[in-house]
């Protein structure tokens, strides 16, 4: 359960991070989910800051999971 835990939560931080990227930079246009979902609107970089702070919260809570 612990490194269930802590694959989700790096894949929420990786689509966050991808999404920063994408929105300051322009990289990532094939990885990040958070641009290909219509419903966001123009709330993309609010979506990108919250996805990489909850992947951190879930991978530094997944250490409390008992293994």
């Amino acid at each position: 359960m612990k490194r269930l835990c802590e694959t989700v939560g790096f894949l929420v931080f990786a689509q966050g991070a991808a999404g920063l990227l994408h929105e300051w930079l322009g990289w990532f246009h094939f990885f990040g989910l958070v641009q290909r979902l219509p419903f966001l609107g123009g709330y993309s970089l609010f979506v990108s800051i919250v996805l990489v702070v909850t992947g951190t919260a879930v991978m530094i809570a997944s250490d409390s999971v008992k293994e």
